[in-house]
């Protein structure tokens, strides 16, 4: 990534989090914490990255993010961000923590 495409992804990333703790009215989107954000070279398109507290929720959560992009882009475009033209975002699951977690339970197992 270059230096412009990171500094906007740690901006959205930032501000999605805000949005997502503060502005949206889902309970369950609370809870939703954004690990990582990749946006392409043209500026067009942002991987948001995220993660679940309960497991058990993901998918439901994954798919109430996916609606609510919509809401998010618009408030994203009422704050006074550097850029021109908001990316269209699209919600990942970060399979990384649970991974970690996963490692880390058979290092556990390992060594007991």
């Amino acid at each position: 990534m270059s230096v412009k495409t990171e500094r906007i992804a740690n901006l959205l990333v930032k501000e999605i989090s805000d949005i997502l703790q503060n502005e949206v009215n889902d309970q369950d989107i609370k809870f939703v914490t954004i690990t990582y954000c990749k946006v392409d070279t043209d500026l067009s398109l942002a991987q948001v990255y995220c993660t679940v507290l309960e497991d058990k929720k993901r998918d439901k959560c994954m798919h109430d993010l996916n609606a609510a992009k919509g809401f998010i882009k618009t408030e994203l475009a009422k704050r006074k961000l550097e850029i021109r033209r908001i990316p269209d975002l699209r919600f990942i699951y970060d399979e990384s923590v649970s991974y970690g977690n996963k490692i880390e339970r058979i290092i556990k197992e390992i060594n007991e």
